[in-house]
């Protein structure tokens, strides 16, 4: 494993810092318990896709991170140096693993990090019943092939996040992320060599529902998984999306995409897109439940 000097820098000066972890699996609550798994397996902290709308900053210390981590997200990660060390001692035949709730384990980080493979391997010598990887990464093809070896000794389901159909408002809300046909070239990819991958429109930004809707059903051939922009309203506490988000929409005349009303509207088009092609759809926890099965 590589060691990172706190000065180290991937892309525009963004330090990648190393720690060793006390632990590395986590038993799960709220969101991702309701939806069926029993650990989460979160190999960094902080995340260089710097999304302006993700939701992991919103819960500060709740979500393991430090002040210098919310307060400059996106900005640096910190990689947990002994991840597959820790792994080796804590999996289990029963758990249901979710990769990652609070960081991409494929961030730009990961190119020279390369945890993954290591925490791959781990997996595919102990096999949990469960594993998904939650990625919008491309760099997932690096590991293909430790990938489909996984697939044929436990139950693996990739969810790949396409959150828009439009790649100028891509560039406006995550403009580190992949391009979005970047993204479905990896998931035909995925799909092609037999891994079974979901798309997963989370969340969703300002996009053309019905033809987000058929850009997912032509790269997979599992269930479609929707989740609207986190808010405030009807929720006093917990994740939500963060102002800069916010920001993005109001400065685009996006901000009715933060409406519950409006948000609804945007899931019942897609909802009634993905069904009458016969594939399951599935909103918030349930839909999250597809991959937990």
């Amino acid at each position: 494993m590589p060691q990172f000097d706190p000065n180290d820098t991937l892309g525009a000066g963004r330090p990648v810092h190393s720690q060793r972890a006390s632990s590395i699996l986590s038993p799960t609550s709220g969101f991702i318990a309701e939806a069926g798994f029993t650990h989460s397996l979160t190999p960094a902290r902080n995340c260089l896709f710097g999304c302006t709308y993700c939701y992991v900053p919103t819960l500060r210390v709740f979500g393991g991170l430090k002040p210098a981590d919310w307060q400059r997200w996106g900005r640096h990660t910190t990689i947990k140096t002994n991840a597959a060390e820790l792994l080796r001692r804590q999996l289990k035949p029963a758990q249901r693993i979710y990769c990652s709730p609070l960081v991409d384990p494929y961030q730009p980080a990961e190119a020279q990090a390369r945890l993954m493979p290591d925490l791959l391997e781990c997996l595919c010598r102990q096999p949990p019943a469960v594993f998904v990887l939650q990625t919008r990464g491309a760099l997932i093809l690096r590991d293909l092939e430790q990938l489909l070896e996984l697939s044929r000794r436990t139950r693996l389901r990739v969810s790949f996040s396409v959150t828009t159909d439009c790649d100028e408002v891509r560039r406006l809300y995550e403009p580190h992320c992949d391009p979005i046909q970047e993204r479905l070239r990896v998931i035909s990819r995925l799909s092609a060599s037999g891994i079974a991958v979901y798309c997963t429109l989370a969340p969703l930004l300002p996009c053309d529902p019905v033809a987000l809707a058929e850009m997912a059903l032509e790269v997979t051939s599992h269930g479609v998984i929707a989740d609207p922009l986190h808010n405030r309203e009807g929720k006093p506490r917990g994740a939500t999306t963060r102002p800069e988000g916010l920001r993005v929409s109001e400065a685009n005349g996006y901000e009715e995409w933060h409406r519950s009303d409006f948000q609804a509207r945007v899931i019942s088009s897609i909802r009634s897109r993905v069904e009458a092609a016969g594939r399951q759809f599935g909103e918030g926890p349930a839909g999250f439940r597809m991959l937990a099965a």
